[in-house]
């Protein structure tokens, strides 16, 4: 006879406890804590709890303003600069009246093109980037048409409130980034009447009998 081989037979591993992963057994039991789902109303827009929230808000700065309006901060006229205006000169007026920005017109049609800011400008000198014998019009912020800085009219007639949302990036006047500050125009912004800064409504409403 011939003997048979025998083959020995592979053993299963073991299987291990559950006691050997209790973190697993937790998550698979509990689940992983995920974060809240947001999801928006049928028409696009958002949440009704985040729109509660944003007219809230709105709400307050309309009860704090009273109606005031951009003409009720008395602002100083606007110092504005062309293009063409030598960037030392433009920061040497800027410094004698104490203003933070000057706005960029036209030369020919003193339309607002767009503004300069002192302390960016003093920035791009210090970094050696401008010289001070530089054109206006390689420092300026080019407001929005087609392209550039998005320009949100104000004007004497607009509201506090809204004045606020503009600087917050909420409500009717919001850019889609909070702001520094606002220009002021005529309605159909063809003369700047001044520049508003955010501590302009603080000083308002510091000075405003309660």
């Amino acid at each position: 006879m011939t003997a048979r081989s025998s083959t020995p037979r592979l053993q299963d591993p073991p299987v291990p406890a559950e006691a050997d992963f209790p973190m697993m057994n937790s998550v698979l039991e509990q689940g992983v804590p995920l974060g809240g789902t947001i999801v928006p109303q049928h028409n696009g827009m958002p949440p009704l709890d985040d729109q509660n929230a944003t007219t809230s808000k709105l709400n307050e700065w309309a009860n704090k303003y009273r109606g005031a309006t951009v003409a009720d901060l008395d602002l100083p006229p606007a110092l504005s600069t062309s293009p063409a205006t030598p960037l030392s000169s433009a920061l040497l007026s800027a410094s004698s009246h104490d203003y933070s920005h000057l706005t960029v017109v036209s030369d020919n049609t003193r339309s607002l093109l767009g503004y300069l800011s002192v302390s960016h400008l003093k920035e791009l000198f210090e970094s050696r980037k401008l010289d001070p014998s530089d054109p206006v019009s390689k420092a300026m912020v080019k407001f929005q048409r087609g392209g550039g800085k998005q320009y949100q009219v104000i004007t004497m007639e607009t509201e506090l409130w809204e004045l606020e949302g503009f600087f917050e990036n909420l409500g009717p006047f919001a850019t889609g980034a909070s702001q520094d500050f606002a220009v002021v125009t005529d309605g159909g912004r063809k003369f700047v009447l001044g520049v508003v800064t955010r501590s302009d409504l603080n000083e308002f409403v510091k000075r405003r009998p309660a």
